[in-house]
């Protein structure tokens, strides 16, 4: 078993008034969608009850987490991992400009259990070279460290992302990045709007934490393009006992701190931009940053 990648040669644009060039972009090779009526019949062969019992058990557990979840637990999927309600807003710094307006979107939370993202980490990965014409030219298997993302976020699910919509918001950020909607949707010609009025963003990271990086909920990638103005959120898990530090064309970004997790935006200036991120600064500000105001 493995998980199949296709990496396509396109034509890609890293600012407004630069020249256009060819890239590889990697995006996965995505079957289709398993119905609920065949995922239903494996499960009932797998574990030896009929298929009604199976049906009847399987909405009963929907019905369950629907429930609880929008009490706001955090409900357990057996087997899976848990999953919880979040949110992506808007900060302001007066408490009365607080409204529910801030809120851009309604999030649905997953974290996977160690199981099965060590069943993720194991899988091969077999990548397919196409060039610009769509023929393939190379075939590649992969011998990455299979490193595993970790949802990142507090308890107000800001800077969460739902793990399985990771992998297709990804896609669409080399969609977007390079203009050319694979599957026709409205982000995909979204995201060649933004690549006739955006400018490039280059992401570097460095040390031992995690960070993750998004725009309007969509996990922004290395080389993505953006409109100016975009607001774009950073979210940082440290490794204990550091203090991160990120900075967009060399200025700080300003980091709050919240169980551990250190989030902070910036609004994507009119040019072709680097964000660099350090996860594992020391206390006192070294390795390029001045430190960190915790609130």
């Amino acid at each position: 078993m493995a998980l199949k990648i296709k990496a396509k040669e396109k034509k890609l644009k890293f600012s407004k008034d630069g020249p256009e060039v060819y890239r590889y972009v990697m995006v996965p090779d995505l079957y289709s969608t398993l119905d609920s009526e065949k995922v239903i019949k494996e499960a009932a062969i797998r574990s030896g009850v009929s298929e009604g019992v199976m049906q009847a058990c399987w909405k009963g557990a929907g019905e369950v987490i629907k429930a609880w979840a929008t009490e706001g637990h955090s409900v357990a999927l057996p087997g899976l991992g848990n999953m919880r309600f979040g949110l992506s807003a808007k900060a302001v710094a007066d408490v009365n400009d607080v409204k529910t307006s801030l809120i851009r979107t309604r999030r649905i939370i997953f974290t996977p259990t160690v199981a099965l993202k060590d069943e993720l980490a194991n899988t091969a990965i077999q990548i397919t070279c196409y060039d610009r014409n769509g023929e393939v030219v190379k075939r590649v298997t992969s011998a990455d460290p299979g490193t595993v993302e970790d949802p990142q976020g507090d308890d107000n699910g800001q800077n969460a992302e739902n793990t399985q919509n990771t992998e297709n918001n990804e896609q669409n950020g080399s969609q977007s990045s390079n203009g050319d909607s694979q599957n026709g949707s409205q982000s995909g010609q979204q995201g060649n709007q933004n690549q006739q009025s955006g400018y490039a963003l280059t992401i570097a990271t460095s040390g031992s934490g995690s960070a993750t990086v998004t725009h309007d909920g969509n996990a922004v990638t290395s080389g993505a393009t953006l409109s100016e103005d975009d607001e774009v959120e950073i979210a940082i898990t440290p490794a204990e006992g550091q203090v991160p530090t990120a900075t967009i064309n060399g200025s700080n970004i300003e980091l709050t701190e919240d169980n551990g997790v250190y989030t902070g935006s910036f609004a994507m200036p009119g040019q072709a931009s680097a964000l660099v991120i350090s996860t594992g600064v020391s206390g006192d500000g070294g390795d390029g940053g001045e430190g960190l105001d915790k609130d």
